[in-house]
């Protein structure tokens, strides 16, 4: 009797190993499966960076070249031609010509 009660005891174990191998097999998949997304996260992301860090600076020197411009004044050619395309400003003698086409 007491040798039936060691073999159902070592039965008992070896399921609860079988388990536990499967349980820690499925563990490591899924922690697989999680790293793999979370360095395609990764690779998206330092696309996003380079793609921004472009943009930065693309807009850095638009807004350069704008200050230049602040700094420097303009010349009175400049202003007046300023004032005609954004303000509609029409010199005396001017000739105005509307494009109704559109």
């Amino acid at each position: 009797m007491a040798k039936a009660g060691k073999q159902k005891k070592s039965r008992q174990q070896i399921r609860l190993g079988l388990f536990g191998k499967l349980l820690l097999l499925l563990l490591l998949a899924a922690l697989g499966w999680q790293l793999y997304h979370l360095q395609d996260q990764l690779e998206s992301a330092q696309a996003q960076k380079i793609q921004l860090t472009a943009q930065v600076r693309s807009q850095q020197q638009s807004n350069d070249k704008l200050q230049e411009a602040i700094d420097g004044g303009g010349t009175q050619s400049q202003m007046e031609e300023i004032a005609r395309d954004e303000l509609g400003l029409v010199a005396p003698g001017d000739r105005v010509f509307y494009d109704v086409s559109n």
